[in-house]
């Protein structure tokens, strides 16, 4: 019976909120809807303060009726009179209803308004004597009943798991939450836009793959049932882009979710946005050059400002920005040397120094000098990086789809890109010759087999595209999460993303 589920549901439902569903059946009783549509504002708050605030209280005079619409936030009844601040989704308002100059439904709506719900007020514009721009309400409406009341006034959500897990309170709250978020979206905007203006196409690739590939991380898995086949949601885009350019498209770009199944963190979230870009005849220092005009552009035109300050630094956004070999951060922010960088037990003696790292001698010592060396990178560079620098010569032995150097194959011609001693992108140009790929694609075999769950299964339709030539080729991809959260000044990724991955919510006791 469906019954059984509404009520468990109302059944939840505390007396304010009986309270309110009152209200919603009187305004029933007054032929009125609780629920109304097909009504549409004249004027946002924001038109409104830009026509008006600026002009004196003695020199508004007569003005027209406008139509405004917005949530409830504050009642000041007086009776026979009331003040309503309401958010429109543009700024913040005042209505003037008054038992006098509202039409007698109008106020009888308003003696059953709360706090948080959606209203309609039409009226002209004046200030009160304290100054305060407001609509005087000739008619007024309840467009929709809220049954929940909203937090404590003024001061919002303060718990952090009801703030993401119920963003749309939160919103309501706190402006500055749509604020930070808006920004997000125009950073997004202003990406896609900048890419347009490259002459780059915009494409959607595949969010299922046959293959997990195209970075190293765990990947989710899932069933096709009507194909009874294991499949993988993507860690990456990057293997059919790269097929693109192979098929003739000289510059694709992709802005999309990936999936990774890995840890929460303060910098990680399952599901993130990244933007993929390649661009055919060209190298990694061309894109070293896009990312400075990308990146100081969105500072230009989006946030208005060269710098931005994340927790206690002040990171300057003005190209060009630093670069620096990975060999050399390291030996600048530790006492290692270049023949140090050649001898493993020196740089596992320096990594078993650091405390709480969770690294074990033994595992260590498995490694080679090259990845020794990339994790003392991790360890002692990276959190220096604070101003946006570029860190290139990575070993060709982490690098799987990276080209090797052509004077020095032990490294491959690629840069991970820092700020606030963050990863924000990854680039380098591609290796396009097929047997060099299907040698690294069986070296990461190799270690998926020895347990590595984040290494990759060869993807041999890649293998087989390449065989049919792909042009000299440079690749990126940049994290947009990260991004917004330096340029937003935000802790967690959490903040930047306008549903975060929780715990499932439990509403009711387990039946027996």
């Amino acid at each position: 019976m469906k019954e059984k589920y509404i009520s468990q549901w109302e059944n939840l439902f505390n007396e304010q909120m009986n309270v309110r569903l009152e209200k919603r059946s009187k305004i029933k009783e007054l032929g009125s809807q609780p629920y109304k549509h097909n009504v549409k504002p004249t004027i946002t708050a924001k038109e409104l303060r830009a026509k008006y605030d600026e002009i004196a209280k003695e020199d508004i005079g007569e003005t027209e009726d406008y139509v405004i619409c917005g949530r409830a936030l504050l009642v000041r009844d007086f009776g026979k009179a009331a003040f309503i601040q309401i958010d429109d989704g543009t700024d913040r308002f005042q209505l003037y209803v008054k038992k006098k100059v509202t039409s007698d439904e109008g106020f009888a709506e308003y003696k059953l308004c709360d706090y948080g719900d959606i209203v309609y007020a039409k009226g002209d514009v004046f200030k009160t004597n304290k100054g305060e721009l407001s609509i005087n309400s000739k008619d007024f409406k309840v467009l929709t009943k809220s049954i929940r009341p909203l937090p404590e006034k003024f001061h919002g959500l303060t718990d952090q798991e009801l703030k993401y897990r119920m963003r749309y309170v939160d919103m309501i709250m706190n402006p500055e939450t749509r604020k930070k978020l808006r920004t997000r979206s125009e950073i997004v905007r202003y990406i896609r836009e900048f890419f347009y203006k490259n002459d780059y196409l915009e494409v959607e690739t595949p969010m299922m793959h046959s293959v997990a590939g195209g970075a190293a991380a765990k990947p989710f898995e899932t069933h096709h049932n009507a194909l009874d086949m294991e499949l993988f949601m993507r860690i990456a885009p990057e293997l059919h882009l790269k097929r693109l350019i192979v098929g003739g498209y000289n510059r694709v770009f992709e802005m999309n979710r990936c999936f990774r199944n890995e840890g929460l963190s303060l910098k990680h979230n399952p599901e993130f946005t990244s933007v993929e870009f390649y661009q055919a005849y060209a190298t990694y220092e061309d894109l070293m050059e896009l990312t400075e005009e990308l990146i100081s552009g969105i500072a230009k035109d989006v946030l208005k400002t060269d710098t931005v300050t994340f927790g206690e630094n002040e990171i300057n956004l003005s190209a060009p920005f630093a670069r620096m070999p990975m060999r050399e951060a390291v030996k600048k922010y530790t006492s290692l040397t270049d023949e140090d960088l050649k001898t493993p037990q020196k740089m596992i003696d320096l990594i078993l120094s650091k405390k709480d790292n969770g690294f074990k001698k033994d595992d260590l010592a498995k490694l080679s000098a090259a990845r020794l060396m990339v994790l003392c990178f991790e360890e002692f560079a990276e959190e220096n990086l604070i101003q946006p620098t570029f860190i290139t010569e990575y070993p060709t032995e982490v690098s799987p789809l990276s080209r090797r150097n052509d004077e020095n194959p032990e490294y491959v011609d690629r840069f991970e890109f820092f700020m606030n001693g963050w990863e924000i992108a990854n680039a380098f140009n591609e290796l396009n010759d097929p047997t060099d790929q299907l040698d690294r694609f069986a070296d990461q075999a190799m270690l998926k087999e020895g347990g590595d769950e984040e290494a990759v299964d060869p993807d041999y339709d890649y293998v087989r595209a390449l065989e049919y030539g792909m042009p000299p080729t440079a690749g990126e991809g940049i994290g947009i999460d990260r991004l917004v959260m330096i340029l937003t000044n935000s802790n967690t990724i959490r903040d930047v993303i306008l549903f975060p991955l929780l715990k499932k919510e439990t509403f009711f006791e387990k039946e027996e």
